[in-house]
């Protein structure tokens, strides 16, 4: 049987995320990789959620936000194996749309029409419940009614349902450096991918629809657009960020 190449990628993808045993002991997971596709490089971080936690991170408890990535690491006490920038915020640092932490909704939904990427609709949210994960268009994350442990809201969707985002051309004007999740339709797994370049949104939505194997895929942001992965000695700095997203061991 010929295996389609966005199918062998994300198998090749998954036995990295999973922890090595060397001599009977567990290795730290080494979930992040590089990736060449769409004419461009990506690292793409793949997380397990049967093996590791999927938390988002906002304020530290003295109410102010974290602000780096750098700052959540040294918070995780060394425990953090990933971590990426989780969605577009204002300028006081907070989620401009839904943000939900340990079951608590903190910003409500926004189903309002702006200018920017935000509003670009349809656009989306990132949802974590236990050891499933997912990715759906705003008006479908409420009709499903979920009672997520973590969700936050960005825009545009990338890929909805194995389509690319209507709006989205395929290689149009605007190239930044962007990141954003994907979600295979298990719901076990959540895959991070940011650019090493700037990009353009079409290039980056064939990724997760054609390299990744994502039905639905969502866009985090652009230009602030950073990656804390310490298996490749990357922690990158930034303007000051909102809502993170990090993985931790089970």
């Amino acid at each position: 049987m010929t295996m389609r190449p966005a199918h062998a990628l994300l198998i090749a993808l998954l036995a990295l995320a999973a922890p090595a045993r060397a001599g009977g002991a567990p290795a730290g997971p080494t979930p992040c990789r590089a990736v060449e596709a769409q004419g461009e490089t990506f690292t793409v971080c793949t997380i397990d959620l049967r093996r590791q936690r999927l938390k988002l991170f906002w304020r530290e408890q003295d109410g102010r936000p974290y602000g780096s990535l750098g700052t959540l690491a040294e918070t995780q006490g060394g425990h953090l194996s990933f971590a990426m920038n989780a969605g577009m915020y204002d300028k006081d640092q907070a989620p401009v749309g839904l943000y939900v932490e340990d079951g608590r909704e903190m910003k409500r939904v926004s189903t309002a029409d702006g200018p920017g990427n935000f509003h670009l609709k349809p656009n989306g949210i990132f949802w974590v419940k236990g050891e499933r994960a997912g990715v759906l268009d705003t008006a479908r994350y409420l009709r499903a009614k979920i009672r997520p442990d973590y969700a936050t809201q960005s825009g545009p969707m990338l890929v909805i349902d194995g389509q690319i985002h209507p709006k989205i051309s395929t290689d149009g004007p605007s190239q930044k450096i962007r990141n954003g999740v994907g979600v295979p339709e298990d719901g076990h797994v959540a895959i991070f991918a940011i650019s090493e370049r700037p990009v353009t949104f079409g290039a980056f939505a064939r990724l997760f629809r054609d390299d990744l194997g994502c039905r639905n895929a969502l866009f985090l942001d652009g230009s602030v657009s950073s990656l804390y992965a310490p298996n490749l000695g990357r922690t990158d700095i930034s303007r000051p960020l909102g809502p993170l997203v990090g993985a931790l061991p089970r």
